[in-house]
């Protein structure tokens, strides 16, 4: 995600009106997205989070760059869920002081899949609870982005294969 000030205005895209935070933990595989820099060539991307004891939200993310065979890659920013949002508007922050807007802006009534998108519509994340989707929930979740008003040329399917490969060494940080 691309990085921005600490000022809390409201978000220009949807917000769901709530979200059970205990609920929405847990594992989230990357359908697709509009890539920051460092996932435009995720593979078996994965979102984990966890609430931590602070309120703030642990999240790990995990990919491969480049194939299902590169060294698995993580990134670990801190959430912080801003008041009076239904815990629908994060601050994610990968530097300190700096926090970037994360926005639940669809979540399925089940909790199988959602919509992370932003303000500045540059990034965005459609994810799902198991690594596929059905095509006309991709298809609904690709309108959902247009009609919030991105531009769908820079959308990418991310590759899901599991299981996964057995890793030859580290994770590459």
């Amino acid at each position: 995600m691309a990085l921005c000030g600490c000022a809390h205005t409201a978000p220009t895209v949807p917000t769901v009106a709530t979200v059970d935070l205990p609920r929405f933990m847990g594992d989230w595989y990357v359908i697709a997205h509009i890539p920051s820099f460092p996932e435009r060539d995720a593979y078996n991307a994965v979102e984990s989070y966890a609430l931590r004891e602070d309120g703030r939200i642990q999240t790990h993310f995990r990919y491969r760059r480049g194939s299902f065979e590169a060294p698995v890659r993580t990134m670990e920013p801190v959430g912080t869920v801003r008041a009076g949002t239904g815990n629908a508007v994060w601050g994610m922050q990968f530097v300190w002081p700096i926090q970037a807007e994360y926005v639940i802006s669809y979540l399925a009534p089940d909790y199988t899949m959602t919509i992370v998108a932003r303000s500045k519509r540059d990034y965005a994340w459609i994810m799902a609870r198991t690594p596929t989707v059905s095509e006309a929930a991709y298809a609904d979740a690709v309108q959902r982005l247009s009609d919030m008003g991105y531009r769908l040329d820079a959308l990418r399917k991310v590759p899901q294969r599991w299981p996964e490969p057995a890793d030859a060494g580290d994770a590459a940080r």
